[in-house]
């Protein structure tokens, strides 16, 4: 089966990890677009791209306004992105008869929950950024197309902007960090979240379409998370716990966005690692 990967979003941190294990998948071609290639809000533009380039059987949409507390005041970007751009990369799909990969977030719950989340657990995003999330997810969902939604959590690499490089870096500058321990979840390693994605790709067909949970496994919160990291790197900043309610953010929160991953591992035969096994392989990969 020869399977040909268009990646959007080619600056972002998660096309940067697929960039990074291309050589891993010599069976697979890859061909990376940014916004400056490809501007996914752009109808015509994307009606364009795809008539002069019609051999790709994948999408992976990295593409995505992910500015969480910017979206309550730039929603319209947000959405045009997160939602508009997914329905132009839709029509695409539809017309060349290619499948979509596609990622969401724990941002479309309202972290109310107190048991791990189930991908048909009732939505209820609380902020902007979550709803235009949730609206491109609605999208595919209503689609006629072939395609995977995998929604995750906390993502970090070696790559871009992320909790993981910003500790990392404040932990050699200060003495003492201020870290949220009331807000709990699991953080995903993008390496992981990459390579679960190409192993999906060619099991997409009409019996897999749809929603799956996928973050590393286990559970904690930004606190135990900025302790490991500290603590992986031998550094010396001490990590003090604060309460959510003594960070203001422009945005608010989930609580608790811990992903149930029962459906992705069952059908699609995945072995999840366990975060601090995946921190670990994070840091010797950036040495």
């Amino acid at each position: 089966m020869n399977i040909s990967f268009l990646i959007t979003g080619g600056k972002g941190q998660l096309a940067k990890q697929y960039r990074a294990i291309e050589s891993k998948y010599p069976e697979y071609s890859f061909k990376f677009v940014d916004r400056n290639e490809l501007d996914i809000t752009n109808k015509e533009e994307v009606i364009c791209f795809f008539e002069d380039n019609h051999s790709f059987t994948h999408i992976i949409n990295c593409a995505a306004y992910t500015q969480v507390d910017t979206a309550e005041v730039e929603f319209q970007q947000a959405k045009a992105i997160n939602g508009d751009g997914v329905k132009n990369l839709i029509d695409a799909a539809k017309n060349h008869k290619i499948k979509i990969i596609h990622f969401s977030t724990d941002y479309v719950f309202d972290g109310t929950s107190n048991i791990p989340l189930t991908e048909d657990m009732e939505t209820n995003p609380i902020g902007q950024y979550g709803a235009s999330k949730l609206l491109g997810e609605e999208l595919l969902v209503n689609s006629s197309i072939a395609y995977v939604i995998l929604r995750t959590s906390w993502v970090y690499s070696n790559f871009g902007h992320n909790f993981y490089k910003t500790i990392s870096k404040l932990g050699k500058e200060k003495e003492e960090l201020n870290v949220i321990f009331d807000q709990v979840g699991t953080p995903t390693y993008a390496l992981d979240l990459a390579e679960a994605s190409l192993q999906i790709a060619p099991k997409i067909n009409n019996d897999t379409i749809g929603i799956y949970n996928f973050s590393n496994e286990g559970v904690c919160s930004w606190y135990d998370f900025a302790q490991e990291i500290i603590h992986l790197n031998n550094l010396k900043c001490k990590i003090s716990p604060v309460e959510s309610k003594f960070y203001k953010t422009v945005a608010k929160r989930p609580s608790y966005s811990v992903l149930n991953k029962k459906k992705i591992r069952e059908i699609f035969n995945l072995d999840i690692p366990y975060w601090k096994t995946s921190l670990v392989h994070c840091i010797e990969n950036a040495s």
